[in-house]
């Protein structure tokens, strides 16, 4: 679309006096920074990173430090199994009446606290959280933190 007689972007007034570039291809090769690029300390694609056995990229240290810790918290010694309330006291019972039971279930913030950390097994979970639901419906338990 230009002239060929006139170098390209010869006249463009937003280029100041700033020299033309050429065609980049004298720029020295460069790491491209945290983010995009070939390669860097991300990995990415080039071959930037040494060998299999050359010094470690960041994310493979921060992986190792993190193996590391977990290994030490597996060594600290014995945690105590959690064992379902409901299994281990045949007597406790589960019924949406009786709200001072299915409190110790329900989180200060009114949410139910699963059984990850209750300890509860899956075969009292269930109508657990039937329990919690149907005393939140009759509001004998929270629905939120605002009702406490």
């Amino acid at each position: 679309m230009s002239a060929p007689d006139r170098p390209q972007h010869a006249d463009r007034p937003d280029r100041g006096d700033r020299p033309d570039r050429g065609d980049r291809g004298d720029r020295p090769d460069r790491d491209r920074g945290d983010r995009g690029g070939y390669g860097g300390d991300r990995g990415g694609y080039g071959g930037d990173r040494d060998g299999p056995r050359g010094e470690p990229s960041v994310k493979s240290r921060l992986r190792a430090k993190a193996r590391k810790k977990a290994r030490k918290q597996r060594k600290k010694g014995f945690v105590r199994r959690k064992v379902c309330r409901f299994c281990a006291d045949s007597s406790l019972t589960m019924d949406y009446r009786d709200a001072k039971t299915l409190r110790l279930f329900v989180s200060e913030t009114g949410k139910m606290i699963p059984r990850r950390i209750s300890g509860n097994c899956a075969r009292h979970q269930r109508p657990l959280a039937v329990a919690i639901k149907r005393a939140r419906h009759l509001a004998l338990l929270p629905t939120s933190a605002n009702y406490l």
